[in-house]
């Protein structure tokens, strides 16, 4: 079987895999399909098709039905897609190009939800005035990474910047709030949080039912000795089993995503680590 028609296989089990009766066959014999992608009161269709060379040389051709969006949301969607494809090409890219969509209805849903208007606004109003801006609370920046695919199973790597526990569980809520990410079959993580005041780290992991996967994925943040990183690896079980093989998968994820948020440091930056933690 030619290669392009053998990963195209594997891409669509696996697609079929993790999004159930929302993943159609709209023409067998021209590889068409369409996802339908609900989020609250905007939901959307992406139709793709996808030509012989792809991946290794051409994309997949889409059209996107979403009634409810405008020129303007549709124009950023196209971009975003295209960006995608360019920073992955010769990669599977269609479970990235649904999930963009759902990012992109999940910001729409909570720009157009109204507004509580409380009935003592107004008396509260002095209280609010006199609330320091301490309160507002920025949460860590996720970087999504892109997805291996083997036998229908999926992996996904996440990492963010983690200073202090509540940051990791605010991570791990906002992965969650993506329905797919929910309802993985695991969510394995680690996290490494450097103490100055104590001058050690705080690190713990999860496997999530995946066993010794959480306690492989804080053995790579220390040989690559991340300093405040949380990484996170999503696997869709596709029904066929890896062996060892999955481990392969998840350490990948985990660099790959570490790799492309800037998270690994320098190998020289990184004895210098090793030094001031062993000092």
């Amino acid at each position: 079987m030619d290669d392009n028609l053998c990963r195209q296989v594997e891409e669509i089990e696996a697609l079929c895999s993790i999004y159930g009766t929302e993943w159609k066959t709209e023409d067998e014999v021209h590889h068409t399909y369409s996802i339908k992608i609900e989020e609250g009161i905007q939901s959307a269709v992406l139709y793709v098709t996808l030509p012989v060379d792809y991946p290794s040389t051409s994309p997949p051709e889409y059209q996107l039905s979403a009634p409810s969006l405008g020129a303007q949301e549709k124009t950023i969607i196209s971009s975003l897609l295209d960006q995608v494809y360019l920073e992955n090409i010769g990669e599977t890219v269609i479970f990235q190009w649904v999930e963009k969509v759902r990012e992109l209805l999940q910001h729409m849903q909570v720009l157009e939800a109204p507004e509580e208007k409380d009935e003592n606004e107004d008396e509260d109003n002095e209280m609010v005035s006199l609330c320091s801006t301490s309160h507002h609370v920025v949460r860590p920046t996720v970087t999504h990474g892109t997805i291996i695919t083997d036998r229908k199973s999926i992996f996904q790597g996440h990492a963010a910047i983690v200073t202090s526990a509540e940051e990791v569980s605010q991570v791990l809520e906002d992965l969650y709030e993506n329905k797919k990410i929910a309802h993985a079959t695991h969510n394995m993580y680690a996290y490494r949080i450097w103490k100055q005041d104590t001058k050690c780290f705080v690190q713990d992991c999860n496997d999530d039912g995946e066993t010794r996967a959480g306690s492989r994925l804080l053995h790579l943040l220390q040989i690559l000795n991340c300093q405040n990183v949380m990484v996170v690896v999503t696997r869709w079980y596709g029904g066929v089993h890896l062996g060892h093989d999955r481990f392969r998968h998840i350490s990948n994820a985990a660099r790959q995503v570490l790799d492309m948020a800037g998270l690994i440091q320098p190998c020289n930056q990184q004895k210098k680590s090793r030094k001031k933690e062993t000092s």
